[in-house]
C-alpha cells in the first residue's frame, strides 16, 4: 500500500509530496504434528509486535 502526502501546504510538482509505503509480510507454516510437538510451539516467546495464529484441522 502506497500513500502519498503533502510535504507542505504550499508548491507544486512532484518534489512537494512525500511517499510513504506500508509492508505487511506474513508467513504460513503448515505442519503435521502430534500434541507433544503443539505443546511446544505454544511454548515459545514470540515479541509482542508479532501476531501468531494457530489453526487447529482434523
Amino acid at each position: 500500500m502506497l500513500v502519498t502526502v503533502r510535504r507542505a501546504p504550499s508548491g507544486q510538482g512532484y518534489h512537494t509530496y512525500d511517499h510513504w509505503e506500508m509492508r505487511i509480510y506474513k508467513r504460513l507454516i503448515d505442519m503435521d504434528a502430534d500434541e507433544r510437538a503443539i505443546r511446544q510451539l505454544m511454548r515459545m516467546r514470540v515479541p509482542e509486535n508479532i501476531k501468531i495464529e494457530i489453526e487447529l484441522v482434523d
